[in-house]
């Protein structure tokens, strides 16, 4: 009986799964192998090592996240719009993309100095979008000019990430009732 023919993709999605189910370190390479019905030897044929695979995954979902931002940024709608925007993308991107989405903002700090760096300073650009909307918010009279906006950027993603640790697709909410409830929560906090 042969076995099946995995890509490296295949690869690097079953590592996305794994790591978001188990955890980097819950996650082995035998782990890895079983769930793809490969032998650990030929897993090595499609990556270096769980390490890269991290780096791959965590890097997916960051892009992910940063495209959005770049997106909403370019866009020619009023700030609060564009809060709604990233809102509403930032939780999609978590519910369609959970492993990956999962891994990144979880998983980062097992990634080795120089790749961490890396997802560090993606974060920081992506957390950046969240201020420049919420101070274009500010100059234009639609948010309050007595809060914070870098502040107000970090509230609002906290609470935004703690959506992979509780929404379930079988839940009373669809992803478009939550994005809504928590654009009316954070604009009336800092409206």
């Amino acid at each position: 009986m042969s076995r099946p023919q995995h890509s490296k993709e295949d690869v690097v999605q079953a590592a996305g799964r794994l790591f978001a189910e188990r955890g980097f370190h819950g996650t082995s390479m035998r782990d890895l192998g079983d769930e793809l019905g490969l032998l650990g030897s030929s897993l090595y044929s499609h990556i270096g090592g769980k390490n890269e695979l991290l780096v791959e995954v965590i890097r997916r979902g960051g892009s992910m996240f940063q495209d959005l931002a770049d997106e909403v940024l370019a866009t020619e709608v009023a700030p609060a719009e564009q809060l709604r925007l990233l809102i509403r993308g930032h939780g999609q991107i978590i519910v369609d993309h959970l492993d990956e989405a999962r891994s990144f903002l979880n998983e980062a700090r097992f990634l080795p100095r120089e790749e961490r760096t890396v997802v560090l300073e993606m974060r920081d650009r992506y957390e950046q979008a969240y201020r420049r909307v919420i101070e274009r918010g500010v100059a234009a009279g639609d948010f309050s000019a007595d809060r914070d906006p870098a502040l107000m950027a970090i509230l609002i993603l906290s609470l935004l990430n703690a959506l992979d640790r509780w929404y379930r697709p079988s839940g009373p909410n669809d992803p478009d009732e939550i994005a809504a409830g928590m654009f009316e929560f954070v604009s009336t906090g800092i409206g």
